[in-house]
């Protein structure tokens, strides 16, 4: 038995029905025959999940039929008037006398078009469309504007039924063809195929082939019937089934209605055609489980014909991240995995995942290597960073640029131009760009520059240019401009500490300039032996009167095997107001009373 509840029953009413009254009794046979269909079960239940789409879904289905047109190679009465019979039979299959009427494709009331397979079912049932008289090949072609699912056929014929037929799709809009499924009295005569009434699963049957009834007979085909099943009705095998872009019939072989043979005074050429009432294909736009409405396709305007009915668009509005006509792909901000399909039978709706681009991308792609590099975790790359960002996540600053620590770096100002002069500055090997610290934004000064922006010289360097500075040739400090020697009045010391006890020895004579030219050892070895200081006890400041270390203080890495001090260009030089190094020098002398 197959599983009903209330919410199939409504679908499968709305999809299956045909409310003929000559046939009336069939169609409880035909909605218990869909109803235990994997496909209409599986997208039943996708379809129940609510219209939010939280889990896996499916639109609306409904005829594809439904305002499109629908291609014969012939119409009763197109070029001119045609005069045909028909035969129907009363409720115990005696035959009825034949009726006879015209048609004639130019007069509303004996137009028999192709359109009339597709109007509405209820409301108008009493249309259909008719071939040319003596045709014993016709082709019925319904071409769609995308890709749609298709889960079954319906063919009411108003003419017996073909002796044999073939249903085709066609994936491609039209490119190339596969067959369905056979239709025939005799498959192994017609076709040389095997009969799926005495083999399960073969593609031709003879189950509609009857020429009875003469009037009201059905042909039926599911797509998912043996051999073909699916669980999932998005999997790849289901897809492959069920995805059309194009239906063709081919009626391959007329046969007379047996009444015909007992009527002496019929004319047989008056009986030669097919008539069809209705042509229902139904299914529903194609969405890989991640859409449950959907719009038309731009372009695409429906046929107008008579009644009310609803049209399957074919264009998805998706859900779960996704994007595309059929929600084929992942939204352009969501490709961090790889896109998948919804999945049927769990529910589960398999969203797209976001990528992290920190804010500063519009889009972003998935990438292979990227996604086995993270071991299966993420593969997105941001396209296009933006706000001068750069990285697989837009996650750093681009080089010019720092990193601004009072903002939050998903700001669209959280990365700062650098600031460096661009004499002053050192650059990138192979740029003509300044560049800093993109963590703090300090900048790479140039050999004897300084300053937050390298923009002057450091004390004891000159002339400011493309090099950097040059050293001071003096034992003190210099011009930065010029390079010309200051006098010891302003004077501060950067370099070796003197000798305390010659320099502040009180039988000594006073400091002066001519003492100040032994610091020029400093740039020239050759000419003197500056001796150095060590202080490892404060106590050495009791007997000492000197006002050293006043100006500056000088702070740097100390050499581990000497334990001296290192000065160099990474050594901290920070000025000291005079009121504040005599506070330091008062503290160190603590210990000489």
């Amino acid at each position: 038995m197959c599983r009903r509840d209330s919410r199939l029953l409504v679908l499968l009413l709305d999809s299956c029905t045909l409310t003929r009254s000559l046939a009336m009794e069939s169609w409880v046979w035909l909605i218990a025959l869909l109803g235990c269909s994997a496909v209409a079960a599986g997208l039943s239940s996708v379809v129940g999940v609510g219209s939010h789409c939280e889990k896996a879904c499916n639109p609306r289905m409904g005829n594809l039929a439904h305002g499109r047109r629908l291609w014969t190679d012939t119409t009763c009465g197109r070029n001119s008037t045609e005069f045909y019979c028909s035969y129907s039979e009363n409720a115990d299959l005696t035959c009825k006398r034949p009726k006879c009427d015209k048609c004639n494709a130019a007069h509303t009331h004996l137009a028999h078009p192709p359109s009339a397979m597709a109007d509405s079912s209820f409301r108008l049932p009493r249309t259909w469309w008719q071939s040319a008289e003596d045709v014993h090949k016709e082709r019925i072609q319904l071409d769609l504007e995308a890709e749609f699912y298709f889960t079954h056929i319906i063919m009411v014929f108003k003419s017996p039924r073909p002796a044999a037929m073939v249903l085709e799709r066609s994936q491609d809009f039209g490119k190339t063809w596969k067959p369905y499924k056979y239709f025939s009295t005799n498959c192994s005569a017609t076709f040389g195929l095997e009969d799926d009434v005495t083999k399960k699963g073969a593609i031709c049957t003879s189950r509609y082939s009857s020429p009875l009834p003469c009037t009201g007979g059905e042909v039926i085909y599911r797509a998912l019937s043996p051999p073909y099943s699916a669980e999932d009705p998005y999997s790849a095998e289901a897809q492959a089934q069920l995805k059309i872009t194009n239906l063709r019939v081919q009626l391959l072989k007329r046969q007379a209605c047996p009444c015909q043979g007992n009527d002496l005074n019929a004319k047989p050429q008056q009986f030669i055609h097919y008539a069809i009432y209705d042509f229902i294909v139904k299914g529903s736009c194609f969405c890989n489980g991640h859409a449950d409405h959907c719009v038309p396709v731009a372009g695409f305007i429906p046929v107008k014909a008579a009644g009310v009915f609803h049209v399957v668009h074919g264009r998805c509005m998706c859900k779960h991240n996704t994007a595309g006509h059929h929600c084929q792909h992942c939204a352009p901000l969501y490709n961090d995995q790889p896109w998948q399909a919804a999945n049927g039978k769990t529910g589960a709706p398999k969203e797209c995942r976001s990528c992290k681009c920190n804010g500063h991308a519009d889009m972003c792609h998935f990438d292979m290597d990227a996604w086995l590099a993270s071991g299966n975790r993420s593969g997105g790359v941001c396209d296009n960073c933006q706000h001068n960002t750069e990285g697989q996540h837009c996650q750093r600053c681009k080089p010019g640029f720092y990193r601004d620590l009072r903002r939050p770096f998903s700001v669209p100002d959280a990365c700062k131009s650098c600031s460096c002069h661009p004499v002053g500055s050192a650059m990138l090997p192979f740029s003509t760009n300044t560049f800093c610290d993109p963590s703090n934004g300090d900048c790479p000064c140039k050999p004897g520059v300084a300053g937050p922006q390298c923009d002057q010289c450091m004390v004891g360097y000159w002339g400011f240019g493309e090099y950097g500075c040059r050293p001071c040739d003096c034992a003190g400090s210099c011009d930065p401009l010029t390079g010309d020697c200051i006098s010891s009045a302003d004077i501060v010391w950067h370099h070796e500490i003197p000798d305390f006890r010659s320099v502040f020895n009180e039988s000594e004579p006073a400091w002066g300039w001519e003492d100040e030219q032994g610091f020029s050892a400093l740039r020239h070895s050759g000419k003197c032996e500056c001796k150095e200081q060590v202080l490892g006890n404060p106590k050495v400041f009791c007997g000492m009167k000197y006002t050293y270390g006043l100006e500056y203080l000088v702070a740097g890495h100390e050499e581990v095997r000497t334990g001296r001090l290192i000065v160099n260009m990474k050594s901290f030089v920070h000025q000291w107001k005079s009121d504040l190094g005599r506070k330091v020098l008062e503290i160190l002398k603590r210990d000489c009373n």
